[in-house]
């Protein structure tokens, strides 16, 4: 497993998101969080949906995914909420040790 990560999710509004990002830098699980409004066009119980969400970029250390994914779904609307891990194969070495110790 690779050291660090970014988590995607996203969030039907804004409130949420706030929620889950003071969650989730409060709790140490994640260094840095990036948020976006963004529009998502996706096939849901057989129809084409269209709907701006806000996107959540997690910036963390990839042993914290099963807490992080745990607090996601405590706090998400959604009953099947977008929860995808993506490794960081490489970066600048000053951020990543940041990521590692954001202190």
């Amino acid at each position: 497993m690779r050291e660090f990560s970014i988590v995607m999710t996203t969030c039907g509004g804004a409130g949420e998101a706030w929620s889950i990002v003071d969650a989730l830098l409060s709790g140490r699980l994640a260094a840095c969080i990036q948020t976006m409004p963004i529009q998502s066009h996706y096939i849901w119980e057989g129809a084409v949906q269209h709907e701006g969400e806000t996107l959540l970029f997690i910036k963390c250390k990839a042993e914290n995914y099963a807490e992080i994914e745990k607090t996601i779904l405590r706090l998400h609307s959604y009953g099947v909420p977008e929860i995808i891990q993506v490794p960081i194969e490489g970066g600048f070495d000053k951020y990543l040790s940041w990521l590692g110790d954001p202190e």
